[in-house]
Formats: C-alpha cells, sequence, structure tokens
C-alpha cells in the first residue's frame, strides 16, 4: 500500500514537472533546498530544463549543493547558460570557480564571460544574489526565503512572472506589516525604472538620481531580472574610484597599497618622479630667461613662489572638481566649454580678490605702487590660466581615451609653475620702469 502510494506521488510530481512547470515552480519554492534537490534528482537535467529555468537563482543554487556533484553539473550543463550563471552568481569566486572547474573548458568560459560583465556596467555594479519572487507567494514564504539567504539590509523585493520578467516590487516594511497569509500581489507596486545590464555607469546614476531609488533592478537582453544596483554599492565604487584617483594623479600606482614592498613601490613611483624632475627643470628654465631683471629687482625673487602657490591651489581646485564629476558621471566631454568658461570665471572673480590683497601687502612691504600693481595682475592671469588648465587636463585625457587621473596632478603643478613664473617675471620685465 505504502508503495502504491509512493508510485502515485511519483507519478504525480512527473506529471506536474513535465507538463506543468509553472505550478511546479511555485510549488517547489516552498520547500526546503533538500526537498527541491530530491525531488528533481528524480529527472534527467533534459527532462527538468522548464523547472530549473524558471527557479529563482537563489533557490535553485541551494538545490544544486543539496545534490549530487554529478547530477548538479549535469543541470549547470543543459539548462541557458544565463540562468546557469544566475545561480552561479548567488555564490562567492571560490564557490562559483568549483562548479565551473568540473564543466568543460568551453562551457565554463562561456559561463565566465556572461559572468563578468563590462568594467563600469551595470552588471558590473550589480548585486546578483536576488530572490525571484511570485505573486501568489505568501507573506510567511517571503520571510522564511529570507531567512534562508542570511542576507542583511535588505530594503526592496521583487516579484516576476513565470518567464522571470519584473512584475513589481515590494517593501520589507509592507511584508513586516502585513499577515502571514497575504500575498505580495496585494502589496507589491509597480516598478519605477529598470536598466540593462551592459548600460553604462553614467546611466546608472543618472536613473537613481532622477527617481531617487535605494535599488535598480537590472535586466538582461530578455528582460529578466538578474539582479539589483544598490545605492551603496554605487557610492562604494565612486568612492574606491575617487582614492584610486588620488593615488595615480600624484603618479603613485593604482596597485600599491599601504603595505606594498619598497622595491615594488619604488618601481612604480621613480619613472613620475623623473618626468617630475625633468618638468622642475622645466620651470627654473622660465625663471632663467628672466634672470637679469631678478638680478636687479630682487624682491622678484621673494614673492615668486607666491604667484606660483596660488595658482597652484587654483589648479588644484579645480582638477579636484572636474576628476569627481567625471568619476561620478556628473559631467560629460560635451559639456567642455561651460566647465571651463565656470572654473576661468571662478578663477577670475577669486583671483580678483587674492590680488587685491595681495597687491595691498605687498605696497606696505615695498612701498612700490608699480610692484604692487605687477604682482596684482600676474595673480589674476595666472589663476584664470591654472583654473582653464586644472578642468581641462582631465578632460583632454578622457578624450584621448586615457586615464584622466594618471599623474595629471604632475602635468598641472608644471603648468601652473610656468604660467605663474612666466606671468609674473613677464610682466615685471615690459613694466620694469615701474618697478
Amino acid at each position: 500500500m505504502r508503495q502504491k502510494l509512493t508510485n502515485a506521488i511519483h507519478a504525480l510530481q512527473r506529471d506536474l514537472v513535465e507538463d506543468h512547470p509553472d505550478d511546479a515552480v511555485r510549488l517547489l519554492e516552498r520547500q526546503a533546498p533538500e526537498e527541491v534537490a530530491r525531488i528533481l534528482s528524480r529527472f534527467s537535467a533534459q527532462e527538468a530544463i522548464p523547472v530549473w529555468e524558471q527557479l529563482s537563482p537563489d533557490v535553485g543554487m541551494r538545490a544544486l549543493e543539496a545534490m549530487e556533484t554529478a547530477k548538479a553539473i549535469q543541470v549547470l550543463r543543459h539548462i541557458n547558460p544565463t540562468r546557469s550563471a544566475a545561480m552561479l552568481a548567488m555564490r562567492d569566486e571560490n564557490t562559483r570557480e568549483q562548479f565551473l572547474s568540473m564543466l568543460p573548458d568551453s562551457e565554463a568560459q562561456e559561463l565566465r564571460t556572461i559572468l563578468a560583465y563590462p568594467p563600469d556596467s551595470a552588471g558590473a555594479l550589480m548585486d546578483p544574489r536576488v530572490m525571484l519572487l511570485r505573486r501568489d507567494t505568501t507573506v510567511r514564504e517571503v520571510l522564511v526565503r529570507i531567512r534562508a539567504s542570511r542576507r542583511r539590509a535588505t530594503r526592496r523585493l521583487f516579484v516576476v512572472d513565470a518567464d522571470n520578467l519584473l512584475e513589481g516590487q515590494v517593501d520589507i516594511q509592507d511584508v513586516a506589516t502585513a499577515s502571514a497569509t497575504t500575498r505580495l500581489e496585494e502589496i507589491q507596486r509597480p516598478v519605477r525604472a529598470v536598466v540593462n545590464a551592459v548600460a553604462p555607469r553614467e546611466e546608472v546614476v543618472e536613473i537613481i538620481e532622477h527617481y531617487k531609488l535605494t535599488d535598480l533592478p537590472v535586466v538582461d537582453a530578455e528582460g529578466r531580472l538578474i539582479g539589483v544596483v544598490r545605492y551603496r554599492n554605487l557610492m562604494a565604487a565612486a568612492e574606491n574610484e575617487a582614492t584610486v584617483a588620488m593615488q595615480t594623479m600624484v603618479g603613485v600606482s593604482k596597485d600599491e597599497k599601504a603595505l606594498s614592498n619598497v622595491s615594488f613601490a619604488v618601481r612604480k613611483r621613480l619613472p613620475w618622479l623623473q618626468i617630475n624632475l625633468v618638468t622642475a627643470f622645466l620651470a627654473a628654465s622660465v625663471v632663467g630667461l628672466f634672470e637679469s631683471t631678478i638680478a636687479k629687482y630682487t624682491a622678484l625673487a621673494v614673492l615668486l613662489p607666491v604667484v606660483a602657490g596660488q595658482s597652484g591651489n587654483t589648479g588644484a581646485q579645480a582638477l579636484a572638481v572636474t576628476m569627481r564629476g567625471l568619476a561620478l558621471r556628473e559631467i560629460r566631454l560635451r559639456q567642455w566649454p561651460r566647465i571651463l568658461f565656470k572654473e576661468a570665471s571662478t578663477a577670475f572673480w577669486n583671483g580678483l580678490a587674492v590680488a587685491a590683497t595681495t597687491a595691498l601687502g605687498v605696497w606696505v612691504w615695498s612701498a612700490s605702487p608699480g610692484l604692487a600693481g605687477v604682482i596684482g595682475v600676474s595673480m589674476i592671469l595666472s589663476m584664470v590660466i591654472a583654473g582653464i588648465s586644472g578642468a581641462a587636463i582631465p578632460l583632454l585625457l578622457t578624450a584621448a581615451r586615457q586615464d584622466p587621473a594618471q599623474s595629471s596632478s604632475i602635468v598641472l603643478t608644471t603648468v601652473t609653475d610656468v604660467a605663474g613664473f612666466f606671468s609674473f617675471l613677464g610682466i615685471a620685465y615690459l613694466f620694469a620702469d615701474l618697478l
């Protein structure tokens, strides 16, 4: 009798899996992973493909881990590669590699390609560990799934149809306050925005900022939900890029860490220090052009660092703002006239204020109205040049498809020193009679 009952249950399960995969998925996602693995293990990978491809990746991956390794590998080989990749993405890189190493090389490489999205794309920024929930799933079942996943800081859940196409979203607060028997379709809301996995980060930033989102769903080419870009991850990526930029803009390799070997640090830094030495000689040669003028008016030598220092600070400010805008995709290359005009205008008005203070100080110190006028004019001119240069250097490097942070500070320092020295000494030379 018991055997007949068992056979009947198996027959019903076979009928459900083979002829009604949508219903099978809804029932299986309510079961423990071990039970899902036990049921699906009775079928060959080919027979259960529709079910495996519709299972939520978190449920599917846990079921695969509960199965015999050989059967799990067969499943990964026969289902759609994008679905295999979605399941593998639920685990860390080491676990993924354990499974991939057991696949044929060509198939493993295909899955690695799918898992490796272009840098700075939505796919590279997303969190692929997203649960696919059905509209008829109850709050009680959702809470069981959340506890099983052990994921924290989950704010929003997503509801999909039988083909894993996005249908709606549910706030975790609504789940927490709803009764255990409430179905998700009763509390779900429309999805405000989605993004394709290959969309660039600038598009992701625009969508998140426009809609004020904390979680942005990511879909593949077929419109299936494959992950979520979380605002905190986007900000973390931008922060990481900014810290890397801080190193590269002064000639330090982005690969160097605080505890890197001395030999590695020397090898990475020395070439840029040598380049910096060449640029320092270039700035010194400008001073050499006006050696006779400096010898005649020694006060010029005293005031040179003042002009160079102010122009350097002005350029550094413009560089920092432009670099941040490029890193966060707040600005684009086509906006270069507006950016340069803004920095030139800012530098002009700042230069005017600083020049007035400097000229007054120099007049009191030297009792020379001519020298005060010369340093005032040169201060404005050098600061405007520095502001334009600070914005232009990263823009030009980006236009040339180079890293805009790569030693841009070294280039800027050369430009601001040359501009400061040449403007001050050049104007002093032209108006030497007034000194």
